[in-house]
């Protein structure tokens, strides 16, 4: 390819890039907020957080980028340009997603951590903030790799607007150059390197949250030496 077209192909991956960051901003947003509330002890809280979930989570990424870019112009009479649009839509969406990840690690809690925050006199507010989300989070980072990567890849969708994001970018190479399994292997192969530094930073990050709790993962060499240690063979009795 010429530099021009890489040039063409670079700005499609800063796009992407700029949609991931901010999408997932908004999804995290979104997946906090549901989550906990998901989690209230007033009803009229757990259904609305709830009716939120059920909706966004079972309509279709693509379908609500259209409603959000190309019909509520027409309800409203205003327009989001493409960027903001694609992070409205997917924020939404993964959002919900996200939700039940936040919700399902405050329930894994240990009850008796909850109860010893109400024998403290805590508020609702300082357990949450003090001993239910301090030991919740560290148990989401791998449920949200997850859907980061899955959010990057969601964010081709926005292609559909014209948006110039790397997939479109590299259509539109592949259109100059008539060449498709070269430039959709570049596509691919560029895809893959975001996702696995975005896997490598959770991971990096899971384990630095585990570590200020007490829970950081031992090494399997240290293992083995504490079993040497106190004399227990690999099978599990005494050596």
């Amino acid at each position: 390819m010429t530099s021009g077209l890489w040039e063409l192909v670079l700005k499609g991956v800063w796009v992407t890039v700029q949609l991931l960051f901010l999408s997932s901003l908004v999804a995290g947003a979104v997946s906090f907020a549901v989550g906990v509330a998901r989690t209230s002890r007033r009803w009229i809280v757990r259904f609305l957080a709830g009716v939120y979930t059920e909706v966004f989570r079972g309509t279709s990424a693509l379908i609500m980028i259209f409603w959000v870019y190309f019909v509520l112009p027409l309800a409203f009479g205003w327009q989001l340009v493409p960027m903001w649009a694609g992070t409205l839509a997917l924020g939404l969406t993964y959002g919900a997603y996200g939700s039940e990840i936040v919700r399902g690690a405050l329930n894994a809690v240990d009850p008796a951590q909850r109860e010893g925050g109400i024998a403290l006199s805590f508020t609702p507010w300082q357990r949450m903030r003090l001993i239910l989300l301090p030991q919740a989070v560290p148990e989401m980072i791998p449920s949200f790799c997850n859907l980061l990567v899955e959010l990057l890849k969601g964010t081709a969708l926005v292609s559909i607007m014209g948006m110039g994001d790397l997939t479109f970018s590299g259509n539109l190479v592949r259109l100059a150059l008539q060449e498709s399994a070269e430039i959709y292997a570049y596509v691919l192969l560029i895809y893959f390197a975001i996702a696995f530094v975005i896997t490598r930073l959770m991971r990096a990050l899971e384990r630095r949250l585990k570590a200020g709790i007490g829970k950081a993962p031992q090494p399997a060499t240290s293992t083995v030496r504490r079993a040497e240690a106190t004399g227990v063979g690999a099978t599990g009795g005494a050596a």
